[in-house]
């Protein structure tokens, strides 16, 4: 039988489904070797050091989440079953979830400029439409909820025995509720 050439592809992949599993921390070469039932030598032809093995996993699964939350999403309930989908996420792949939130985001320097490098380019502007309200109210409105979204995303994410989804989510909506009601009170006549 003849040998099965490893690629770049495969070696990301298996390095993935092993974050997936197990954690970054797990994203090891012999564990990837293991995986790909080869020597740890194709895996240094491609990886030079690991860091740049965790950024290419770091891609695949930002790539993985939007993916994920995109086919979780009501469409006729974005901004709301947007926040669920996270939740859900941080439920169904607690290991996907911490990568995604605590890998390093370059060039952040306030909330505004992570409020950009993760939202949406249109759902500040869907917002303002659904509620009547400015662009700056919605981007607030939106930017609230990403914080407390993010928040009781990572504690549903690593409490175990672990606290309910239903438990979760009833705190999201209260949370909801708030941002919105504040949103509206300032809302421009």
């Amino acid at each position: 039988m003849p040998k099965q050439r490893i690629t770049k592809e495969m070696v990301v992949s298996a390095a993935f489904e092993i974050a997936r599993s197990g954690g970054m921390e797990q994203v090891l070469v012999k564990n990837i070797a293991d995986r790909l039932g080869c020597s740890v030598q194709p895996i240094y032809s491609y990886c030079r050091n690991m860091e740049g093995l965790r950024q290419d996993v770091e891609a695949k699964v930002c790539s993985f989440i939007q993916e994920y939350v995109a086919g979780h999403m009501d469409r006729d309930d974005l901004f709301r079953s947007s926040g669920r989908a996270y939740i859900r996420l941080s439920e169904e792949e607690p290991h996907l979830f911490r990568i995604f939130i605590l890998h390093q985001r370059k060039g952040i320097t306030s909330l505004d400029d992570f409020y950009q490098s993760e939202a949406g380019s249109n759902m500040a502007g869907f917002i303002a439409d659904k509620l009547g309200i400015s662009i700056l109210r919605a981007k607030q409105l939106h930017l609230n909820m990403l914080v407390y979204t993010v928040g009781l995303g990572t504690i549903f994410s690593v409490t175990t025995p672990g606290i309910s989804a239903d438990e979760i989510f009833s705190q999201q909506e209260i949370a909801y509720n708030a941002f919105v009601q504040q949103a509206l009170s300032g809302k421009e006549q």
